[in-house]
């Protein structure tokens, strides 16, 4: 079992908003820099808060094109919820094949119920068309939305996810600062109530999604 532990809320925003991950992506591959997270405090697999999250009040464009009223799709289900964009060579891509990996091993009907949600903070490169493509090589199920920055920007920000606006380097690279946490959210009250790191493997993901799925703390 992994460690967790009970901290207040208001106290993760904090640590949660500093957490953030410099991933950059130019036009070739190789120069890519490797992602880093500055924070001066041991990372753990999960947290459970004590003081849950309101689910962020977010109105964004999914990969169709069409309006999705994040509160209002994702009422009532299990929910995880992840900020990133594709451009992103390494937390990214593998946190959504971690959560992949794990959703695969529970029973079909609550694959069904589990939504997992992507929303990028890099809008501008991020199309619906662009997204839903990569998303669909992890997993065609999972929603990704995309937006303007500042409407994502204050979304993150409801949850203590830091994002900064991408920014690109004199050599060409993309630089993209956000915070690689993953919120799950209860079917039961909708509020965030775990809390997981970037360092949450696989096997992490694969032990706590039956709990979660039914809304239950891991």
């Amino acid at each position: 079992m992994h460690s967790k532990k009970t901290v207040l809320a208001a106290a993760l925003a904090a640590v949660a908003a500093l957490t953030l991950s410099a991933c950059g992506s130019g036009g070739d591959p190789a120069d890519d820099s490797v992602a880093e997270v500055s924070s001066g405090t041991e990372s753990k697999p999960a947290t459970v808060l004590d003081q849950p999250f309101t689910k962020p009040d977010l109105v964004l464009t999914d990969t169709h094109g069409k309006k999705y009223d994040l509160r209002e799709q994702t009422k009532g289900k299990p929910t995880l919820i992840y900020f990133g964009y594709t451009n992103c060579p390494d937390v990214c891509p593998l946190t959504m094949s971690n959560i992949a990996v794990a959703k695969r091993a529970l029973p079909k009907a609550d694959q069904d119920k589990l939504q997992v949600v992507f929303v990028t903070t890099d809008p501008e490169r991020d199309t619906p068309a662009s997204l839903g493509s990569w998303l669909k090589a992890q997993d065609p199920d999972f929603t990704g939305l995309t937006g303007d920055f500042p409407t994502i920007q204050a979304g993150a920000r409801q949850i203590g996810i830091g994002i900064d606006p991408p920014k690109k380097e004199k050599d060409g690279t993309v630089v993209s600062m956000h915070g690689a946490q993953v919120i799950a959210f209860s079917p039961k009250t909708d509020k965030g109530y775990v809390l997981y790191s970037e360092d949450t493997t696989a096997e992490d993901y694969t032990e706590d999604l039956p709990e979660l799925v039914k809304g239950e703390t891991p």
